[in-house]
């Protein structure tokens, strides 16, 4: 058979075709192919970089779909179904709500691909496709890189040791699809893994890598003579294990993603994250000093839009980050994501807006909200020199100072380039087959 895997495209700018020039490699689709067994014919189509071979004949498109892709993901699987040719979709958003996503596909596939996928392609061979198939969580594959060669992505391999996430926030759509679960690859199988790909920078994107700390420590161990340079998302309560720290310094770990989310107690409590808790802004401070006791730099996410959250307390907490000087840091909008607890406590509210779906709704606009501000100043050409003076993080090498300075600027343009942009390709708009790579 001749399969298409699709990424989708976030959508357009007001003025043109958006282009994501902090992009990744789609770890999502390079999974799929490793899956594929070798007598299919695979076509990847990364609409970041790739033009959507529409106008080509193909037995099966598979598109993984994302929140905040799911309106230009149906697009396409509408254009493709109106050829004749069979649509799957899958990906988280198609987990949580796929009685949306079966509007648009001969195919929902819920859960991880893993235990479905070559169910899928067995029953198209024999006429026999299901309209749904049920998954389960599954250790994560690896990823058929060759898919990747050619395009320009950003030079850092994606890897996954474990999915799924246990700690149980109320609005977090990873913890709704795994329903609190973790699970993770064999050590030995992520070590084959980075030594079968030619780079030295990695990125494990689990969403918590020390979910598990006796696997977390071993898989350090592990990657210690390796000597490469890798970066995660990582909780906090990893401070309180200095074993486990001292792996992870030794093993190449640059940084992490951490979600500190709020400096108020009463939103925390309210959205369920108690890993954060008790302490607070104190506790924050202690265990930063301790992270940077191993040198390491820290990507902060922040949510802005809590029921206790006033204009004051978002402004300490730009000074919070600010004097932190942390490498990178997110302001996020707290969204209500379909299938998780905070969704339906503010439907059962009638407090949704966009009809309840503004994932979909064409009024809708990427991260509209009123704290722009917060990004703007945290990102400013000032902020950024100021940051880069902590001597135990960004200044502590050479390479560290380089990191900091390539992607700051990268990630200050990104933000302010995705504010408001337009959810899917509206008619009127610049034709898909403009050329997508800059």
């Amino acid at each position: 058979m001749k399969i298409l895997l699709v990424r989708p495209n976030i959508g357009r700018l007001q003025d043109g075709p958006f282009i994501d020039e902090a992009r990744m490699e789609p770890l999502e689709l390079g999974v799929l192919g490793t899956l594929t067994p070798p007598e299919h014919e695979l076509t990847m189509c990364d609409e970041r970089v790739d033009i959507l071979p529409l106008d080509q004949p193909f037995d099966l498109v598979a598109i993984s779909v994302q929140i905040y892709t799911a309106r230009r993901a149906y697009q396409i699987a509408d254009d493709f179904r109106n050829r004749g040719i069979p649509v799957v979709l899958g990906g988280i958003h198609s987990t949580l709500v796929p009685e949306e996503a079966a509007a648009h596909a001969d195919v929902v596939v819920t859960g991880d691909a893993e235990a479905t996928w070559l169910q899928v392609l067995t029953d198209k061979a024999a006429g026999q496709l299901k309209k749904g198939y049920q998954g389960f969580l599954s250790a994560p594959t690896p990823p058929r890189r060759e898919l990747y060669r050619g395009r320009r992505y950003l030079p850092i391999s994606l890897l996954q040791f474990g999915r799924g996430c246990t700690q149980g926030c109320t609005y977090c759509a990873v913890t709704a699809s795994s329903a609190g679960k973790h699970i993770h690859r064999e050590v030995k199988e992520v070590i084959h893994d980075v030594e079968a790909q030619d780079r030295r920078n990695l990125f494990f994107v689990d969403d918590n890598l020390v979910a598990d700390h006796k696997a977390a420590k071993e898989l350090f161990r592990a990657l210690i003579p390796l000597k490469v340079r890798w970066v995660s998302q990582a909780s906090l309560d990893m401070t309180e294990d200095r074993e486990l720290m001292d792996l992870m310094a030794r093993s190449g770990c640059l940084g992490h993603v951490i979600g500190f989310e709020s400096l108020d107690p009463r939103n925390l409590e309210a959205v369920g994250k108690k890993v954060n808790l008790p302490g607070l802004v104190n506790r924050y401070r202690r265990e930063l000093s301790i992270l940077r006791d191993y040198g390491l730099q820290t990507w902060a996410a922040f949510t802005l839009g809590y029921e206790y959250d006033t204009p004051a307390s978002i402004r300490d907490l730009l000074d919070f980050a600010l004097s932190e000087k942390f490498t990178f840091a997110a302001f996020n909008i707290l969204m209500p994501y379909p299938g998780t607890p905070f969704y339906q406590t503010l439907k059962n509210q009638g407090r949704l807006l966009y009809d309840g779906t503004w994932w979909l709704h064409p009024g809708y606009r990427f991260n509209h909200a009123a704290f722009i501000p917060c990004r703007r100043k945290f990102n400013s050409p000032a902020s950024i020199l100021s940051r880069a003076f902590d001597f135990k993080t960004n200044l502590s090498s050479p390479f560290r100072l380089g990191l900091y300075l390539a992607y700051n600027p990268l990630f200050r343009r990104e933000t302010f380039k995705k504010q408001d942009i337009l959810l899917g390709f509206d008619q009127g708009l610049p034709d898909s087959k403009q050329e997508m790579d800059p």
